[in-house]
């Protein structure tokens, strides 16, 4: 169901046009810069991406939580932060991580490229040998039950194209058809980087291949499937960074956060140091006790990569009432692509996607003036809920954000207006050992960052845009109702969203 915002949104010309007065024009801050965006350097913001590659460098190469170059991370965002003032903790949450030791595919007699999805579930040692079966492509491909109807799946392994749901879904209808394995490849060029979603998802062993691999597969029902991957989970103790300013209400917080977290093939550093640079620097541009009507609290999260663990738990450890001394949340997931295009969380649903809570319409408008302001045409991306935003808004709390891209294909519109490569991913290194210090758009870094700013700092005098309620009492109606309606309309909440369908 489509929630409207409390107050009118102007359209995107008017916010263009008229963005020097808009919301973002905010009344100076005595412990911040008049215009905190202005204060923001790309060097500044670079300099924590090289102290988060070296960390890596000296920690096996990865950043991933629980690791030591994940712990280093934390020490490293928590020192600056309580060195500036801010009042900091780092809250310990636990966990059940995967770990893939070992994979290898091969179809008739021949080794075939590809790789486990996250958290599916491990073969028998020495792997399992099954034919081949080939779903149909539909336009939603093993989505349903259905799908399976026409295709003896039984006893198989089943190659199934990417689109329509999430990779849980196929690997669960599958099984529930009799598959012993799946292959899930891409319809798009590049690799498939995929997960279930969590450890309670898997069902059967799943592999994804590349858009080439699986079309030559399409051709090849029948042929002998040798799958092998092992795999295990252990239990992980990490840590969340969350700093509050000593100043502004609390009972009214803007909140902005970034997951800190990398994966374990390479060091993260657009996915996700540019999100954690990028909301650092803000936070020590703006400074532990500005003059501020609204605390701000920072966090930087853990687990994201393995599904939101760090986000989600901090939500649900929260009461009624500290859930809403939360006036919105802001989130910044990658915002460094190296052929990077720029994006606004979708609040309103105006791409047909869900929308969020109410206010959250309100935030996407914000930062299209903010953008708009850099002489930055944005676009809207759709609000899934597949980020450390997903919590928030299940719990009824506004939201929004923005990031320059991930795995997708630039297309050429979106070259001619921001620049860049079409047809080629906006990450082409998303989530592998090429995600380093040299693949990052740096213009682009510090245009997020300044937005990132101008926003935080705008909400940090006035969310009545957002919020608009004059009362705890009514905020809290409104929640309590937001929550039944999303969760009746939009369904269950789905886990991280870079790679999960």
């Amino acid at each position: 169901m489509s929630l409207r915002t409390i107050t009118s949104r102007r359209s995107i010309t008017a916010l263009a046009a008229s963005c020097a007065a808009a919301v973002l024009a905010v009344t100076p801050a005595s412990a911040a810069p008049a215009d905190l965006g202005e204060s923001i350097t790309g060097n500044a913001v670079n300099r924590h991406l090289i102290a988060f590659q070296r960390i890596a460098d000296q920690n096996g190469g990865n950043r991933a939580s629980g690791q030591p170059g994940y712990e280093a991370s934390v020490d490293y965002v928590a020192g600056k932060l309580q060195r500036a003032g801010f009042d900091v903790t780092t809250p310990e949450f636990t966990y059940e991580a995967y770990f893939k030791d070992s994979f290898s595919l091969a179809v008739a007699g021949q080794p075939t490229e590809g790789d486990a999805l996250e958290y599916s579930p491990a073969t028998p040692q020495g792997g399992l040998t099954a034919p081949l079966a080939v779903l149909p492509v539909d336009e939603t491909p093993g989505c349903e039950a259905t799908d399976f109807a026409a295709t003896e799946v039984t006893g198989t392994v089943v190659l199934i194209q990417r689109g329509a749901c999430d990779f849980a879904t196929k690997q669960q209808l599958a099984s529930e058809a009799g598959a012993v394995g799946a292959i899930i490849y891409n319809n798009a060029e590049g690799p498939l980087n995929g997960t279930l979603g969590g450890a309670d998802a898997g069902r059967i062993p799943t592999a994804g291949v590349t858009k080439q691999v699986g079309e030559a597969l399409a051709g090849q029902a029948g042929a002998e499937v040798k799958l092998d991957v092992q795999a295990r989970f252990e239990t992980v103790t990490t840590r969340n960074v969350v700093a509050q300013t000593k100043t502004g209400r609390t009972d009214n917080v803007v909140m902005a956060g970034a997951h800190l977290d990398g994966v374990p093939e390479g060091p993260g550093i657009n996915d996700n140091g540019t999100g954690s640079a990028g909301l650092l620097e803000t936070a020590l541009k703006l400074g532990s006790s500005p003059d501020v009507e609204n605390a701000v609290r920072f966090a930087w999260w853990g687990a994201e990569e393995s599904g939101l663990i760090g986000s989600t738990q901090y939500v649900q450890g929260l009461s009624f009432e500290e859930q809403l001394d939360i006036a919105l949340y802001l989130n910044f997931d990658m915002i460094g692509s190296p052929n990077a295009g720029y994006f606004v969380y979708d609040g309103d649903g105006s791409t047909g996607g869900p929308s969020g809570p109410q206010g959250s319409g309100q935030i996407k408008d914000d930062f299209i003036a903010t953008m708009a302001a850099q002489g930055i045409e944005s676009e809207p991306s759709e609000f899934n809920g597949r980020s450390d935003y997903g919590e928030f808004i299940a719990v009824g709390i506004p939201s929004g954000g923005m990031h320059t891209g991930v795995e997708d294909l630039k297309t050429e519109e979106q070259a001619a207006k921001w620049g860049g490569t079409a047809g080629i991913a906006f990450d082409p290194n998303y989530h592998g050992a090429g995600d380093d210090l040299s693949n990052v758009d740096r213009v682009a870094l510090e245009r997020m960052t300044k937005g990132i700013a101008n926003v935080v700092q705008a909400y940090s005098q006035s969310t009545e845009a957002v919020n608009g309620m004059q009362t705890r009492a009514e905020r809290a109606q409104l929640r309590a109702a937001q929550t039944t309606m999303m969760a009746q309309d939009q369904g269950p909440k789905v886990g991280h969203g870079h790679n999960l369908g």
